[in-house]
């Protein structure tokens, strides 16, 4: 009251419940359910959260918890849900939703590189327990290779991110074990790029892959051989699909060499396809600014690894990538892999010198079974 007049106070607008109520209800619900809508269990949802309030600096606001803040992020990574329906299910303005679901992809990239897999200093079990494979990769802690995650993108640069069949995508690489567990991503790259120019700036970056002294990494033709990145012979047989059967008809060490080689670099396609079937946005163009769509891969690549370790139940079908399939069977060198240094060159002549070795010693061995049998 001033002057004789009163001043009304504007009134605050209720705040809704509806999202706390909800996600307070389903976590003590039907667990299978749970998992299914937010892609893990209960348990590993809350254990998630306390590591983002432990980790980061995301904290409860006056009206929204975190919990609320998780699950309309997994709703939209998980099942591919627009705001329109995340607000709807928690009661919250189209506003709110974007604002909670970007708190979370924030957070998950500030704690994203503490959640990637480091090798281990043991061999591999899966090369150590057979004779297929031990011990002629016994230095191998994993696979390489890169896949296409549609994208939008505006202005003259579009053009950049076409790849090779034509779609818009962000060219991703990834790094992994033989767990399904990511080591090393790196997204944002243009769809036009080459494989091979996606790892040369991973060990350049910054926050470069780092391969432990002496280990090495299996590729694919997309990438040139090195001592630290072992890649199939060119010319001969390489895909899984090419050999039939078990392998038969092997008809020289070169050929062996790929089918072992590609029976082990195939973690990296189911890798991919576990990937994609846990986040269903990547099914399709996710509906932000690209370097939001950048950020996306990687959080989710963290998330990934943590649901591998904390939700060791869940089982998918082998879904190798599509990019895998189209590869050609035969192996050529293309024009990105002849650009190189000489000092490049040099290194690649001695690795290809210890592949050969290698082939030529697994295929000895494999002569002197078949003779004993």
């Amino acid at each position: 009251m001033h002057g004789g007049s009163y001043i009304e106070r504007p009134v605050r607008r209720p705040i809704s419940t509806i999202g706390s109520d909800y996600i307070n209800k389903v976590l003590n619900e039907d667990p299978m359910h749970f998992r299914q809508i937010y892609r893990m269990y209960p348990e590993a949802f809350l254990k998630l959260c306390n590591i983002l309030k432990e980790k980061t600096p995301l904290r409860d606001t006056r009206y929204i918890c975190v919990e609320e803040m998780l699950a309309t992020f997994l709703l939209t990574v998980g099942q591919n849900n627009r705001y329109c329906v995340t607000r709807k299910t928690f009661g919250r303005a189209y506003s709110t939703a974007s604002r909670n679901f970007n708190k979370i992809l924030k957070a998950l990239n500030t704690i994203a590189s503490t959640m990637m897999v480091k090798p281990g200093v043991a061999v591999p079990s899966k090369i150590r327990e057979s004779t297929r494979f031990y011990p002629y990769f016994k230095d191998c802690v994993g696979a390489i290779d890169g896949t296409h995650v549609p994208a939008i993108v505006y202005g003259r640069d579009v053009s950049s991110y076409r790849n090779r069949h034509g779609i818009i995508s962000q060219n991703v690489l990834a790094a992994c074990t033989f767990d399904l567990g990511f080591i090393y991503i790196l997204s944002g790259w243009e769809g036009s790029a080459h494989d091979s120019k996606l790892l040369n700036d991973a060990l350049t970056r910054r926050n470069e892959l780092k391969v432990p002294r002496g280990e090495k990494f299996f590729v694919d033709c997309g990438f040139p051989n090195r001592r630290q990145f072992l890649a199939p012979f060119r010319g001969v047989r390489y895909h899984l699909q090419d050999f039939g059967g078990e392998g038969r008809h092997l008809e020289n060490a070169r050929e062996l060499f790929n089918l072992r080689q590609a029976s082990l670099r195939i973690v990296v396609e189911r890798l991919f396809g576990i990937f994609k079937l846990r986040f269903a946005i990547f099914k399709s163009a996710p509906p932000f600014p690209f370097k939001t769509q950048a950020k996306l891969v990687l959080a989710c690549a963290g998330l990934h690894n943590f649901l591998n370790k904390e939700c060791r139940s869940d089982e998918f079908p082998i879904e190798p990538d599509d990019e895998y399939l189209s590869q050609p069977s035969l192996l050529t060198e293309t024009e990105d892999e002849v650009d190189i240094l000489q000092t490049q060159e040099e290194q690649r002549e001695n690795a290809n010198e210890w592949r050969n070795n290698i082939a030529q010693e697994m295929w000895r061995h494999a002569l002197n079974e078949d003779n004993r049998d």
